[in-house]
């Protein structure tokens, strides 16, 4: 049975960049949806304008994207990686 995955995207409204990982998260998300076997992807978005300690600890780095609330990259998401990082047992 595949496992469930939390990803989290951190950023903030008006972010370009934060709206270019959106899309490269939507896209490999709806990418290994349609595989065999997908492990099932819970996708939270949330924004450092909304919480304190989010805005202190990743101000300078968004977007950040979170795999089960560890690192997985930030600024630019490649999706190769991200993919990768998502199938991985």
């Amino acid at each position: 049975m595949p496992r469930d995955i939390r990803l989290t995207l951190i950023g903030k409204p008006g972010c370009h960049l934060c709206d270019d990982a959106r899309d490269v998260v939507q896209a490999v998300m709806d990418e290994i949806a349609s595989t065999d076997a997908a492990p099932r992807i819970v996708f939270d978005e949330r924004s450092i304008l909304d919480d304190d300690e989010l805005r202190a600890r990743y101000a300078e780095e968004i977007p950040v994207v979170l795999i089960d609330d560890v690192v997985h990259n930030y600024w630019r998401i490649d999706p190769v990686r991200l993919k990768t990082a998502l199938l991985a047992d």
